[in-house]
C-alpha cells in the first residue's frame, strides 16, 4: 500500500506548534493535535511514531529557524561588538514574540519532561557557544574589558533578556505594583527599551572595573 502523502505532516506540525505553548508536553495528545490540524487521528501514525516524536520535531524545527536568524546576525558585517549587540537585540525580540513558548519549555524542563530535557540538552550549548564566541571576539579586538566568560554572559543576558521574560510574567500574575503594569510595554518590551538596555550593557562591558576580580582571580 502506498504511504499517504507527507503533505499532512505540515498541518500536524503546525498544530503541534500552536498547541504546545498552551498544553505542554503532558497535555498534548495525538487526538488533540489531529483535530486541531483537521486530520483524522488514524493518519497521525502514518507520519509520526508517537506524540513525543511529533513534539521533538516541532521543537527542533522551531529552534532551527530561531538559530538560523541568530547565526546570521552573529556573522553579519561589522565589528564584534556591533554583532553582539545585534544578536542580543534579536534574542530579546524573539523572546518577546515567543514568550509563551519559552515559558512552557521552562516549565516542562523543570518538570523533567524527557523530550524537552533532551531538546534543551542538545541545543542550549549552540546558543551559549555563539554568544560566548562573540564576547571573546570583542575582547580580542580590544572592544570590551577582560572578564570571566560566564560572568559577562550572565550580565548581558540579565540586563537585556531577563526583563522581557520576568516582568510580563509578574504582571500577568497580578503580584506587581499597580502603577508598574502600564510601563512594562514602553519601558521594557518596546524596541526602544530593548535597544537602550543593549547600549547600557555594551557600554558597561567596555569599562574596566577598578579593583574588581579579574578572570585570573576567579575559579
Amino acid at each position: 500500500m502506498a504511504r499517504p502523502s507527507r503533505n499532512l505532516d505540515l498541518p500536524l506540525l503546525q498544530a503541534g506548534l500552536q498547541l504546545y505553548p498552551q498544553l505542554g508536553s503532558a497535555g498534548l495528545s495525538v487526538r488533540g493535535v489531529a483535530e486541531h490540524a483537521g486530520v483524522a487521528s488514524g493518519m497521525f501514525h502514518h507520519h509520526f511514531k508517537s506524540k513525543n516524536a511529533l513534539l521533538e520535531q516541532v521543537l527542533q524545527q522551531f529552534y532551527e529557524d530561531v538559530f538560523a536568524q541568530l547565526s546570521a546576525r552573529a556573522h553579519e558585517p561589522g565589528t564584534p561588538l556591533a554583532r553582539l549587540g545585534s544578536a542580543l537585540g534579536l534574542i530579546a525580540r524573539l523572546l518577546r514574540e515567543h514568550a509563551a513558548m519559552l515559558r512552557r519549555l521552562l516549565a516542562d524542563l523543570d518538570a523533567g519532561q524527557p523530550v524537552v530535557v533532551d531538546f534543551v540538552r542538545r541545543n542550549l550549548p549552540r546558543h551559549v557557544g555563539l554568544l560566548l564566541g562573540l564576547l571573546d571576539e570583542a575582547e580580542r579586538a580590544g572592544q570590551i574589558a577582560p572578564r570571566p566568560p560566564l560572568t559577562r554572559l550572565s550580565f548581558v543576558m540579565g540586563a537585556v533578556v531577563a526583563p522581557v521574560l520576568v516582568l510580563p510574567r509578574i504582571e500577568s500574575m497580578g503580584v506587581g505594583p499597580a502603577d508598574m503594569a502600564p510601563l512594562i510595554g514602553p519601558q521594557v518590551l518596546s524596541d526602544a527599551a530593548i535597544d537602550m538596555r543593549i547600549a547600557m550593557a555594551l557600554q558597561a562591558l567596555q569599562q574596566p572595573d577598578a579593583g574588581a576580580p579579574t578572570p585570573e582571580n576567579l575559579p
